[in-house]
């Protein structure tokens, strides 16, 4: 009998795989995590600049290679940024960090982990920057004080 089992079971395999039932189940998963990518630099490409009209994606701060979604389970995923400041020493990196964590934790219809860095490299002080934009009690500081609020809601605010 298990025999019958086995043979049947490999069998079935074979034919689904054959079939081209396998693949695209397997490929689907890489195309939802593309769709969720997409879905979320849609999102962040309007953010406007602190200092200059340009949003994010004109500046080349955010492109679509910068975004990354991972499965975490059924229903929760990880969303990575990784963003590039226009220059090495960009004062206000880490309240473009505070703007793309404000955007996406409004806007994202998906349950989600959110962590946003600093691409490797691009600035002087990335590992502090990182360690602010990813320190929830932080964000929730810096979104007390009016000033910074009204900067980032200006930032975040949705063109007409």
């Amino acid at each position: 009998m298990e025999r019958v089992s086995g043979l049947l079971s490999r069998t079935l395999s074979r034919v689904l795989w054959l079939s081209g039932l396998f693949e695209r189940g397997t490929a689907r998963q890489p195309r939802i995590m593309e769709e969720k990518a997409l879905e979320v630099y849609d999102l962040i490409r309007t953010i406007r600049d602190p200092e200059k009209p340009n949003t994010l994606e004109e500046l080349e701060v955010v492109t679509e290679s910068c975004v990354e979604v991972q499965e975490i389970n059924e229903e929760d995923y990880l969303v990575i940024i990784r963003f590039t400041p226009t220059v090495p020493h960009c004062s206000l990196a880490t309240l473009i960090g505070l703007c793309l964590r404000v955007k996406l934790q409004r806007c994202l219809p998906f349950k989600h982990k959110l962590e946003i860095y600093i691409s490797e490299g691009t600035h002087s002080t990335e590992e502090d920057i990182n360690k602010q934009i990813n320190d929830k009690e932080r964000v929730a500081a810096a979104m007390e004080n009016p000033n910074l609020r009204e900067i980032v809601e200006q930032c975040v605010l949705e063109p007409d």
